[in-house]
């Protein structure tokens, strides 16, 4: 289905799976309902998998929110001293809509502990006590991490996910990827089809790289490989170091939590000529997550000029990050440049990220999914240098393949039903809702 008939489904308070490949328009249709929500004063509380995730959207991880922390699942003796916590209590009682994106890295334990606790706390037999629950994420994408098991229980094996009453919204479209030859390859490792995949990555380009773009932020599987290259590069630069430190506001764990999501680090070392990511969208002033450009001077003030890769220069200003309550209030912030440098990065930190150009090496990808993770982070496949690949890079989870095509039909029997609905009825029952 498309954004809009995605949308009214969503106003109409039903519990909703939001999916669809990368760059389809998951996260741009969340923040377009968010805003729908606080314009009408409901409140929603927007939470994500991981940390990464959360600040796309400004929130904050489902872990912290909910008080489970890093438990897999929670007993009767937890919930009660969870109960303990008034501001937690508080915050979920108050909650009418739960967002939760990058569903796939959440574990079905977990979410069935996050389930009882709203459930308890809202004094409601009903379903995470009658919240509206909007999950969205694509299963595809890196899988919740099992330590003592290689079987992965994905949220939709939960207790929870089965008494939702789920509508699978699996949007259609892309706002992404500019051509047809990444768009094909991506939807040959989403079939699994190995083969094929090789062969479109093989006709377009030499093994050792596409010449076309001069710069390139390189993807690793491994953080090791990242920091030391990172730290090299700048390292060879003979111009003068600025140093930019992250501020804070708040209570210390919050804001601790709030650093852990943050891609741009505490401290912040750049040189005229580094390689820099923006890691925040600001499409004012022409960038967005995964943005890659150059320092190419300092103003007066010490703040970095940055040209982006189609020529435009931007100064940078600190950005906030921050953590709201349920009334919208800021509980505790962030405030650094939303930068980093980017000659490498790692697969798992560049979820969610739109590039024009990369470099990557899946010749030690260790887990279905990775390949394809690093892959759809590109706009285009001439922005693609590839140095190295193992098969495990283009194959996807059976257990992710066979849900999609159960999610494309579910998507299917959703929209053919709600096409049935008279516009006045469709009104009607948003009104009643956000009322």
């Amino acid at each position: 289905m498309d954004q809009n008939q995605a949308l009214d489904i969503l106003k109409m308070g039903h519990n909703v799976f939001l999916t669809g490949s990368p760059g389809s328009g998951k996260t741009f249709l969340l923040n377009r309902y968010i805003d729908y929500l606080k314009n009408h004063n409901k409140a929603v509380a927007i939470t994500a998998s991981t940390g990464i995730a959360a600040t796309h959207m400004n929130g904050i991880t489902l872990h912290s929110w909910s008080g489970i922390g890093i438990k897999d699942s929670i007993t009767d003796t937890e919930v009660r001293s969870l109960a303990k916590r008034k501001y937690l209590i508080k915050r979920i009682k108050a909650t009418k809509v739960l967002i939760i994106d990058e569903v796939s890295m959440l574990k079905a334990g977990q979410f069935d502990a996050v389930e009882k606790i709203c459930r308890i706390f809202k004094g409601s037999f009903l379903p995470f006590g009658g919240i509206q629950v909007i999950c969205s994420g694509d299963f595809f994408q890196l899988p919740p991490i099992e330590k003592n098991s290689d079987e992965i229980n994905f949220i939709s094996d939960s207790r929870a996910w089965k008494e939702l009453d789920i509508k699978i919204c699996y949007l259609q479209g892309q706002f992404r990827h500019k051509d047809n030859t990444l768009s094909d390859l991506l939807d040959n490792i989403r079939k699994n089809n190995i083969e094929k995949s090789k062969q479109i990555l093989q006709s377009g380009f030499n093994q050792k790289g596409n010449t076309e773009n001069s710069v390139y932020t390189r993807l690793y599987t491994h953080n090791a490989d990242v920091d030391q290259i990172n730290n090299q590069e700048l390292e060879k630069i003979p111009e003068k170091e600025f140093v930019f430190q992250m501020t804070s506001t708040g209570p210390k764990d919050i804001v601790d939590s709030l650093k852990k999501s943050c891609l741009s680090p505490e401290t912040l070392v750049l040189k005229k000529g580094a390689l820099v990511m923006f890691i925040k969208n600001n499409f004012e002033q022409g960038y967005v997550n995964g943005t890659q450009g150059k320092v190419v001077d300092f103003d007066v003030m010490g703040m970095p000029i940055i040209e982006t890769l189609n020529g435009k220069k931007v100064l940078v200003e600190k950005s906030v990050w921050n953590i709201e309550d349920e009334n919208n209030f800021s509980i505790a912030q962030i405030r650094q440049l939303p930068l980093r440098l980017a000659w490498a990065i790692t697969v798992h930190k560049s979820q969610g990220m739109n590039l024009d150009s990369a470099q990557i090496d899946l010749s030690k990808c260790f887990i279905k999914g990775m390949g394809y993770v690093a892959l759809s982070r590109l706009k285009t496949f001439s922005g693609l240098s590839l140095i190295g690949v193992n098969d495990l890079a283009l194959q996807v989870n059976d257990k992710a393949l066979k849900m999609d095509n159960d999610f494309k039909k579910g998507s299917e029997v959703v929209l053919a039903d709600f096409k049935k609905l008279s516009f006045n009825y469709i009104g009607t029952v948003q009104k009643k809702f956000i009322s």
